[in-house]
Formats: structure tokens, sequence, C-alpha cells
């Protein structure tokens, strides 16, 4: 665990932060590997939706394991299909059960014994539905089925609302997407932000989001969640430029992430976005390691 000594009495805390994107995440693997590999641990991990479920494995120190488990079942309809929203007990575009403990738990275990052994913090951000609000919550690997796993993720329609003790809670993008101030204010003195869309990329508010809206006139909060995100995440990234300007955020982003589908089937593209990832993070390896020093 990298701690930096800014002066005498002093200790640097390293954070990163993981920006969701459904499979867009695998350019973010490709990051989480090439730093596991050069032994550079953050001590404060954050991630929202694909963030939170793909960052664990870094927090775990499992290398190359989720680009294992999207080329071996992204064609698995038990794994991803629209086969899954007509059963009752899963109502997602995911097979809930298979993705977050069958695969896990069997398939491609994960190893929930080094994942204690970190010794550092991991946060995923969910989207509380009674009130629209970010809510912030330290996941500890001793829940196997990864209810709050499911929590992060679970986006409008392609989720059914998940529960945890008794509150209903939808995907954490929806109110924080890119949560890098949060990382400050839990006490983290210089962060990077894994990012999963390219340089210059705008959230637009369209036809499809603002019908997305009115399937949820029940919940007005993520009603209003859902209309005002474009222009929330827009704030969000001027507000990072700021920080990476100031050299407090240090930013790695896909070089090219248009025509990647956020459930994409190419192979070769999974592929090249995440060795996109993983190339760029050996690239800057003197730098990180200078960011966190």
């Amino acid at each position: 665990m990298y701690k930096v000594i800014i002066q005498k009495g002093q200790i640097m805390k390293t954070g990163i932060v993981f920006e969701g994107g459904a499979f867009r995440t695998i350019f973010s693997c490709g990051v989480m590997d090439a730093m596991l590999e050069n032994k550079i641990m953050p001590d404060y991990m954050i991630g929202v939706s694909a963030g939170a479920a793909y960052g664990v494995s870094m927090a775990s120190g499992q290398i190359g394991r989720n680009l294992k488990i999207l080329i071996d079942y992204r064609n698995d309809k038990r794994y991803v299909g629209l086969s899954n929203m007509v059963h009752r007990d899963n109502r997602s575009l995911y097979g809930l059960n298979f993705t977050f403990d069958t695969i896990p738990n069997e398939l491609v275990p994960y190893d929930y014994d080094a994942f204690h052994r970190y010794k550092g913090t991991f946060k995923c951000v969910v989207t509380n539905v009674l009130t629209g609000k970010p809510e912030y919550k330290t996941f500890t690997g001793y829940d196997r089925t990864n209810q709050l796993l499911r929590a992060t993720c679970a986006l409008p329609l392609a989720f059914p609302l998940i529960y945890l003790d008794g509150t209903p809670y939808l995907d954490g993008g929806l109110s924080d997407s890119i949560p890098f101030e949060k990382a400050f204010e839990d006490g983290c003195d210089r962060v990077i932000v894994v990012l999963t869309r390219e340089a210059g990329y705008q959230k637009q508010t369209t036809s499809s989001v603002r019908t997305l809206a009115r399937a949820f006139l029940k919940y007005p909060e993520i009603q209003r969640d859902i209309l005002l995100r474009a222009e929330r995440y827009n704030r969000c990234l001027k507000r990072l430029e700021r920080y990476e300007k100031e050299g407090r955020c240090l930013v790695i982003r896909p070089t090219k992430s248009k025509g990647f589908g956020k459930i994409e089937k190419d192979f070769n593209k999974i592929l090249s976005m995440y060795n996109d990832g993983y190339n760029q993070t050996y690239s800057l390896i003197n730098e990180i390691q200078r960011f966190y020093h």
C-alpha cells in the first residue's frame, strides 16, 4: 500500500475512482491489471455501477479476473440477455444470481480472503430511490450474494429495485457518476480517476432519456435524477478538469469509446478496449508512481 510522506508527521492517502459504463468498464480493468502488475495499490477505492463490480477484483489483487469473466460469459444467456427479463424473480437484462453469486462463488471465484487482507477501503455508490441522493456504502466481502454490487449496478428498467436493509436502491451513476469529490471528502490527498468515455465526451438528455424518466412517475426524485443526469455529469467533468490542473487528480480515459456498445458483443472491440487501458497505464507507470509519491 502506497503511503506518501508529504512532510514530517503527515502521511498521504492515495485513492482511485472507477466510473461505471457497463462493458466499457473493461477499459478500467486494463488499468487495474497494469497497476496490480506494478504493485500499485491505492489506500482507497470507490466505484460506481460496473466500476464497483469490476473494481473489487483490484482490491483482491486478482489480475485478469474481470477480462476472463467477460470473455468466457459474454455470450452466455445466463449472464446477459433479454430472456432474463421475463423471469419474475429476476426482471433484469442480467441473470442476477448467475452474475453476482454463481460466477464469484463457483465459476470464476472471487478471492474474499485476499480482499479481507486489503488494508484500505472500498466504497460503492448507490442511489436511494426515495430521496434520489447518492449513498456511499462500504463493500465488506461478507455478503456472498453481493447485494451491494447488485444495487450499484441497478440501471433503471434494466434491473429491478434492489433493497438493502429495507430501502430501495438503483444505480449509483444516477446521482454521482464520478465520485472523486467523495474520495477527497474521505481524506484522500491524490486521486486517480478512471473514466470510460474519451476526452471531449458530453452527456445529452435525449428523447429516450425523457421516456425513461416517465417510467418513474412513482419515484419523482429518481425521475429528477434521470432528467438532470447529463447536466450534472457535464458539470462534474468541468470540476474534474480543474482538479486535474491543480495536480490533485490524474485522469485516465479511453482513447476512443464511441462505437463501443454498453453490452458490446464484438470480442475484438472488448480486447481492444481492455488493451487501451492496460497499455496507457503501463506508459504512465512512472507518472503514477510520482503522483502517488
